[in-house]
């Protein structure tokens, strides 16, 4: 493994920290992407009394190489719908009382910016969209004046499963390419890039006034030109906010960092993608798909 450059170096989180939002929310059953994922940000977001909430569970149905989340046994390269045993269906039964806690936790938490993720839930005939309903439905009822934001996964492109989703009016409907598309045969077996821009495409067609988000990682072996190209392709598909991370290997379990990429190139980028007519642009080492977003 390379050894951090000074710029990616970051103080251990205190214990104290990281215990406050945990015993705020006050429930374990209560999962975030913050700890899942292990992102490298957990000690400062905590500190501040944020998070990303990650519904549907804490096992993922992909199989993506670069992801800390933990999979399921069978994850592998999915058919649509995947096939679970009776074992995997015993585990991943959904929690009817995640939307009300997760709404209860924001608002122990005193969120007013609430992003709501999830796993991949390929074994859920809506792909988990209900769930995300609900739970947006249980936030406004506690927090009506809070902005969500929904970091979605692919939902196999489905237009009338989106459609669900942007019916529900999120202030931000999000969703990762997460890489350039050379990457994703190697690290994102069970995805497809032209379906993830797919995603982008018809939530916009579906409303016009729904601002779109996306994000992706540098340092996994991309070329310059592919970024650029990448980018414009999330501007074919109208998408209006951009986020760009260096990715940090969550574990050994998780494919290599091949470049860490200077802040100096993370701000070429950024100038880049403005040019190129993203209303907003985060660009950085540490920048996560949410991440100081409320901030900004």
């Amino acid at each position: 493994m390379q050894q951090l450059p000074e710029w990616l170096i970051k103080r251990v989180p205190k214990a104290s920290n990281m215990r406050k939002v945990r015993e705020l929310i006050g429930d374990d059953s209560i999962h975030t992407v913050c700890e899942s994922a292990s992102c490298p940000n957990i000690g400062e977001c905590f500190s501040k009394n944020t998070a990303t909430f990650m519904i549907l569970g804490d096992t993922c149905t992909r199989a993506c190489k670069f992801c800390g989340v933990e999979k399921l046994s069978s994850a592998t390269y999915p058919l649509y719908p995947i096939p679970l045993t009776r074992l995997d269906s015993a585990r991943r039964k959904l929690d009817p009382n995640e939307p009300n806690k997760v709404a209860l936790a924001s608002k122990k938490l005193g969120s007013q910016y609430i992003v709501i993720t999830s796993v991949t839930r390929d074994d859920l005939p809506d792909q988990g969209a209900g769930q995300f309903i609900l739970t947006v439905q249980e936030i406004r009822k506690l927090l009506p004046e809070a902005q969500i934001e929904l970091l979605v996964p692919d939902f196999w492109a489905d237009k009338d499963i989106i459609a669900k989703i942007v019916h529900i009016k999120p202030n931000i409907f999000a969703h990762n390419i997460e890489m350039v598309p050379s990457l994703y045969g190697k690290l994102r077996p069970s995805s497809d890039y032209f379906r993830s821009l797919d995603v982008l495409r018809t939530a916009r067609e579906l409303d016009g006034s729904l601002y779109t988000k996306s994000g992706f990682m540098l340092g996994l072996g991309e070329k310059k030109d592919e970024v650029i190209g990448l980018m414009k392709d999330l501007r074919s598909v109208d998408c209006n906010i951009l986020t760009i991370g260096q990715y940090l290997q969550p574990s050994k379990a998780q494919t290599e960092v091949r470049e860490y990429i200077h802040p100096d190139v993370f701000a070429e980028h950024k100038k880049t993608a403005e040019g190129l007519g993203f209303k907003k642009v985060i660009s950085g080492p540490f920048v996560r798909s949410s991440y100081r977003f409320s901030e900004e």
